[in-house]
């Protein structure tokens, strides 16, 4: 399924897909995009910039609100086919560079693998290259200075929990929020403002102690790296998620 375009301001679109989403910005200094997909996500990331007439070679930079394999998949390719450099928190460069590694493994999804949903999702995920343990070895921590010249001036906004370097980027007043807070997610019979399960975050409590530095910004759209856009008070959905 190609991913769905969804323009949230003249300068941000949500490119959204059924397993992950990713957004793309652009003004008149050029494009950037806000996380990439799985590995195998690259014809729809390709997809979704030509449907808004852009070319690989178009694109500035890439941000990663986090290193996880489902949000950093096709930023190996442009990192190492375009050159592209990639950015993202201090705290999550080494995550990128794969000096580490903070992901479920695929251990402890076996343990949830007699549930069909969580079964049909874990070989969808293998196969659009879920497994690829691959890092971006040119990933550059995001400073001030490169924040400020790079299209859209994204303000990190810190939000550890679900990785430890894990940030959220306030974009022309919207609030890219990648798995900090998502609004669904095919493991997930819920819809609306949610936590992802535990056992993918690196710490359920910081998880939940970010959310306030999300409430904090006072954003009125929510863009998530899982589910629906969210429009309304960002406390409000914070609300929602620890209901």
């Amino acid at each position: 399924m190609a991913p769905v375009l969804t323009a949230v301001t003249d300068h941000v679109h949500l490119a959204r897909t059924p397993l992950v989403n990713w957004t793309i910005v652009t003004d008149d200094s050029g494009v950037l995009l806000i996380d990439t997909g799985f590995p195998g996500s690259r014809d729809d990331v390709l997809t979704s910039l030509r449907d808004l007439g852009l070319a690989p070679g178009d694109l500035r930079a890439i941000l990663l609100t986090h290193a996880h394999i489902d949000h950093l998949g096709t930023a190996i390719w442009f990192a190492k086919t375009h050159g592209t450099p990639v950015y993202c928190h201090a705290g999550e460069v080494g995550h990128a560079k794969r000096e580490y590694l903070q992901q479920v493994s695929p251990a402890a999804l076996l343990t949830q693998a007699w549930r069909p949903h969580w079964l049909a999702w874990s070989l969808e995920v293998a196969r659009r290259g879920g497994l690829v343990r691959d890092g971006i070895p040119s990933t550059r921590a995001l400073t001030a200075d490169i924040a400020a010249g790079l299209p859209g001036r994204p303000e990190p906004i810190p939000t550890p929990g679900h990785t430890s370097g894990h940030c959220s980027y306030l974009v022309d007043g919207a609030l890219v929020t990648g798995d900090a807070l998502i609004t669904g997610h095919p493991l997930s019979r819920r819809r609306g403002p949610q936590l992802l399960p535990s056992m993918f975050n690196h710490s359920d409590a910081d998880c939940r102690r970010s959310l306030s530095a999300l409430s904090a910004t006072g954003a009125g759209t929510l863009i998530p790296g899982h589910g629906d856009l969210w429009v309304g008070p960002i406390a409000q959905a914070v609300r929602q998620a620890t209901a």
